[in-house]
Formats: C-alpha cells, structure tokens, sequence
C-alpha cells in the first residue's frame, strides 16, 4: 500500500479546518488534494481526535501481522496434510 504524504495529524488538521467552515474546494486547493480524496478522509477519519487515528492504525498494523500469522499457520497445516498423505 502506498504511503500518504500525509500523516493522520495533518489529515485531522485538515478535516477541523472544514468543520470550522472552510469550503472544501478552498480547502482542497490549499492543500494540495482532490475532493476525492478529501471525502475518504472524512469517511475514514471524519470525528476522530489523533489518539483515536493513532489506536486505529496500531489495530490495523496488529490485524495484519495476525492475518499473516493464520496464513502461514494454514500453510503448515496444508504441508503436513500433503506429508502424511492422509486426506482429512
């Protein structure tokens, strides 16, 4: 996945800039955004304070390496099932 340029700070930042009423096309233009990206921000982020981003991407980096791990343990399983040659 590609890396934003963007931490969540500066996207927080950016959505309280907006709820404090500045247009989103000016919004968008000043930094740099399209509006599409803008309204995935909102959709992703919109509410949430830094803490409550940083917790959320701690949990999607933990996600990950858990579905990692069951992917691998599947794997194994698998190979040892081949190994054996018994069919469960």
């Amino acid at each position: 996945m590609k890396k934003s340029r963007f931490s969540e700070e500066q996207i927080i930042a950016v959505l309280k800039e907006h709820s404090a009423g500045i247009g989103v096309t000016e919004l968008c233009r000043k930094h740099g955004i399209s509006d599409a990206t803008f309204y995935t921000w909102r959709k992703r982020y919109g509410g949430m304070e830094v803490s409550d981003a940083r917790r959320l991407k701690a949990l999607e980096d933990e996600n990950a390496r858990l579905k990692k791990l069951l992917a691998e343990q599947m794997l194994d399983v698998a190979t040892l099932k081949d190994a054996l040659g018994q069919n469960f």
